[in-house]
C-alpha cells in the first residue's frame, strides 16, 4: 500500500479547500490509499476532526504570516511517505516539503486550488512575490506533478511559466437524496453560500438588487473573512435593500443542507475561483445557478444548468431578471440539468480513482493516466 501525506488545512478555517479535500481523502482512504493528514493547528481542528473519517491527522504550529513550522520537517523525515500532496501555495509548508523532496528521489503533488489564477495573483501581490522568491517558485518547479481543477487552471499554470506534468482532476460532491421541494410561496429565495470576501462578488450582487423586481429574497450564508460582512451589511442599508437580504452567518452540516433544500436558486458572482464546491453542491440539490465564467465550470452553461453573468452589478442584474422570468418548470429543468451534470462528471469515487492513478504514476512511473497532460516539447 502506498503511503501518502496530505499537507492541508485541517478545519473549516481553510474555507472551501477543507470541504474539497476532506471527501477526496475519505474516498482515497476507502480505495486503500494509506493516508495521513498533516496541517497547522487552529481553533476548529478538534471540532472538525470527524470530517476526516478516521484518517490519522497530525497538527503543528505555524508562526508568522507565512506559517513557518519547525515540526513538519522533522515529522516528514522521521516517517517519510511515498508521496506528499501539498494543498495550497504561498505558505512556508511549501519550502518544508521542497526541503524534504530534495533529500532524495521523492514524489510531490502540488494543488494550487486556483491560487495561480490572474485575479488571485493580483490580490496581495507583494506577499506572493516575496513567497515566490523565497520558496514557492522553486517548490512549484520541482513538483513531480501539479494538480489542476479545471481547464482554466491548466492555462494559468502554464501562463505562470511552469512546464511540469499537470493532472486535470476536478472537485466533486456527494450526491444527496432528492426529496420533494417544499413550496416556496409567493417569495422565492436566492442563496449565496461561501466565504465573505471581496473576490466573491457579493457587493456587486447587492448593488444589482435595487433594480431587481422579481419577488425574490437574497440569503447570504458564509463565514466572515477579515470583517467584510460588516461592510456588506452597511451596503445593504445604503442601497435600501436590507429588508430583502438575510445574512445567516457561517452554515455547516445539517443547517447547510436545510438551506440548499429550502431555496429556489443559487448564485456565485465571483471574480476568481478554482473550482467552487458550492456550485457543485447547488447542482447536486437540483438548483439552477447564476454564476460567472470565473467559476470555471463552462460545462454548466453548455448543459443549460446555469445563467452566465459578469462580476459587475449591471450584468448580474440582467442575470437576475432572466432568473425571475422563469416559471417553476423552467427552474426545475435547469436544476435537473445541473444534477445530471454532477452525476456524470463530479462524483468522488470517479474523481478519487483518477487521483489515485496520478499518485501511482508519480511514485512508480510507467504509462501516465488519461487525466495527465504534458507541456509541448
Amino acid at each position: 500500500m502506498m503511503e501518502v501525506v496530505e499537507v492541508c488545512g485541517l478545519s473549516r478555517s481553510a474555507g472551501g479547500l477543507f470541504y474539497a479535500v476532506t471527501p477526496m481523502c475519505r474516498e482515497l482512504y476507502a480505495q486503500e490509499v494509506g493516508l495521513r493528514i498533516y496541517g497547522r493547528y487552529d481553533p476548529f481542528v478538534v471540532e472538525d476532526r470527524a470530517g476526516w473519517g478516521g484518517i490519522p491527522t497530525w497538527t503543528y504550529k505555524g508562526y508568522g504570516p507565512l506559517g513557518i513550522s519547525f515540526g513538519l520537517r522533522s515529522k516528514l523525515e522521521s516517517d517519510p511517505p511515498d508521496l506528499v500532496h501539498q494543498h495550497g501555495i504561498w505558505l512556508a509548508d511549501q519550502g518544508t516539503v521542497l526541503h524534504w523532496q530534495r533529500r532524495g528521489e521523492r514524489a510531490v503533488v502540488v494543488s494550487p486550488h486556483g491560487m495561480l489564477d490572474p485575479w488571485a495573483l493580483r490580490n496581495s501581490a507583494w506577499k506572493k512575490k516575496l513567497a515566490g522568491m523565497l520558496f514557492a517558485n522553486k517548490a512549484l518547479r520541482q513538483a513531480t506533478c501539479i494538480h489542476a481543477l479545471c481547464r482554466s487552471e491548466v492555462e494559468s499554470i502554464r501562463a505562470y511559466g511552469l512546464s511540469n506534468p499537470v493532472a486535470l482532476v476536478p472537485n466533486a460532491v456527494e450526491l444527496p437524496v432528492l426529496n420533494q421541494r417544499e413550496p416556496s410561496g409567493a417569495e422565492r429565495s436566492l442563496l449565496f453560500l461561501g466565504r465573505l470576501h471581496p473576490k466573491k462578488g457579493v457587493a456587486e450582487l447587492l448593488k444589482a438588487w435595487p433594480g431587481f423586481n422579481g419577488g425574490w429574497k437574497l440569503v447570504v450564508a458564509g463565514w466572515d473573512d477579515g470583517g467584510h460582512e460588516a461592510g456588506l451589511r452597511e451596503l445593504a442599508v445604503e442601497l435600501g435593500v436590507e429588508g430583502q437580504v438575510e445574512f445567516v452567518g457561517a452554515t455547516f452540516g445539517e443547517a447547510k443542507e436545510r438551506l440548499f433544500r429550502n431555496v429556489d436558486a443559487f448564485v456565485l458572482p465571483s471574480f476568481s475561483e478554482g473550482l467552487p464546491m458550492s456550485v457543485l453542491e447547488a447542482w447536486s440539490y437540483g438548483l439552477p445557478v447564476v454564476m460567472t465564467e470565473f467559476c470555471n465550470l463552462p460545462e454548466g452553461f453548455d448543459a443549460g444548468a446555469a445563467i452566465r453573468v459578469k462580476p459587475n452589478a449591471e450584468s448580474i442584474g440582467v442575470g437576475l431578471e432572466m432568473l425571475a422570468s422563469m416559471n417553476d418548470q423552467d427552474l426545475s429543468a435547469m436544476g435537473a440539468a445541473g444534477r445530471a451534470l454532477v452525476e456524470e462528471k463530479f462524483t468522488w469515487p470517479k474523481v478519487a480513482a483518477d487521483m489515485r492513478r496520478v499518485y501511482e504514476w508519480c511514485i512508480g512511473g510507467g504509462q501516465p493516466p488519461e487525466c495527465m497532460e504534458f507541456a509541448d516539447g
